[in-house]
C-alpha cells in the first residue's frame, strides 16, 4: 500500500493543485490522506475542502478546521479573523444542496483514526487537534516527548508544525535532509512522522511539501515542489479581512 500524505493546506489552491498534479504524475499511490487543516489564512478555503473532499480517503479535523467550524480559540489575532472569514465563504453558498454537503464533510472530519500500524492525529496523540510537537521538543521537552510516546504504540503520522521529518523515541528529530528525503523504518522502536505542510511550510523552504508512505518497501520520502506563491500572495493582499502578514511568511517559508 502506498499512501500520500498531505497536511496544512490552508485554504492555498495553488499549492493543492501543484501537489496532487505531482502525486498523480510521479508518485503511484493507492490512496491520499489528509492530516487536517484544510481552512485558515488561505483565499480558497471552499474550493480547497471540496477538492480534499473528493480526492481523499478521509481528513483529520485540524484546528483550523474547527475553529471555522465552531470556534477559533486560542488563536492570534490574524489566524482569528481568518478563521471568520473562512466561515463566512461556505455560508455564501445559496444551494441548500451543496452548503449541506460541505458542512457535512467539515462536520465529519475525524479527531484521529488508524490504519495499519499507524495512529494517524492533527497535533499530537496527547491532544490530538491542538497540540503541537516541534522538532526542538526532542532536545527540550524530554517529559512531554516520554508522554507522546506512550500513546504510540508503532508508528503515528501528525502535521500542525507545518515542519517535515521524523521523531523517534530516543528522542531525536531527524529532518528530510538529514534523511537524504527518505525515512526507512526500523524492526524495533517508535517513531512519529510529519510530512510537512502543502500550503503553508515553517522550515524556511517556501515550497509546498508532502510525503509517501510506502508500507510494503518500508519507507516515507519526503517531496518538494514548486507552486506560483505570488498570487496566493495577491490574492491574500486583496482581501481586507485576511492580515498582509499572512501572505508575506508563505513568501518566507514561515
Amino acid at each position: 500500500m502506498r499512501t500520500a500524505l498531505i497536511s496544512d493546506i490552508h485554504g492555498n489552491l495553488e499549492s493543492l493543485q501543484v501537489v496532487l498534479e505531482d502525486i498523480d504524475q510521479h508518485r503511484s499511490v493507492d490512496q491520499i490522506i489528509c492530516l487536517g487543516d484544510i481552512l485558515g489564512y488561505g483565499p480558497d478555503p471552499v474550493i480547497c475542502a471540496e477538492i480534499i473532499a473528493e480526492r481523499c480517503e478521509w481528513s483529520l479535523m485540524g484546528n483550523h478546521d474547527y475553529g471555522a467550524l465552531y470556534e477559533p480559540t486560542n488563536f492570534n489575532a490574524a489566524a482569528e479573523q481568518a478563521a471568520y472569514w473562512t466561515r463566512a465563504q461556505f455560508e455564501l453558498e445559496t444551494d441548500p444542496d451543496a452548503a449541506a454537503r460541505r458542512w457535512e464533510f467539515l462536520g465529519h472530519l475525524r479527531v484521529r483514526t488508524t490504519f495499519n500500524d499507524f495512529l494517524c492525529v492533527h497535533g499530537s496523540p496527547r491532544r490530538p487537534i491542538n497540540e503541537y510537537i516541534f522538532p526542538e521538543d526532542a532536545v527540550n521537552s524530554p517529559v512531554k516527548m516520554r508522554q507522546v510516546f506512550e500513546r504510540v504504540k508503532r508508528y503515528c503520522i501528525v502535521g500542525h508544525t507545518h515542519v517535515p521529518g521524523v521523531f523517534t523515541d530516543e528522542p531525536d528529530f531527524y529532518p528530510p535532509s538529514d534523511l537524504d528525503g527518505v525515512w526507512k523504518f526500523e524492526e524495533e522502536g517508535r517513531c512519529i512522522i510529519n510530512p510537512g505542510s502543502v500550503g503553508q511550510p515553517r522550515d524556511m523552504d517556501p515550497r509546498a511539501a508532502y510525503a509517501v508512505l510506502d508500507e510494503s518497501a518500508g519507507t516515507v520520502d519526503f517531496h518538494r515542489v514548486e507552486y506560483d506563491i505570488e498570487s496566493v500572495v495577491k490574492k491574500i493582499y486583496a482581501i481586507p479581512e485576511l492580515s498582509n502578514w499572512l501572505g508575506d511568511r508563505l513568501l518566507e517559508g514561515r
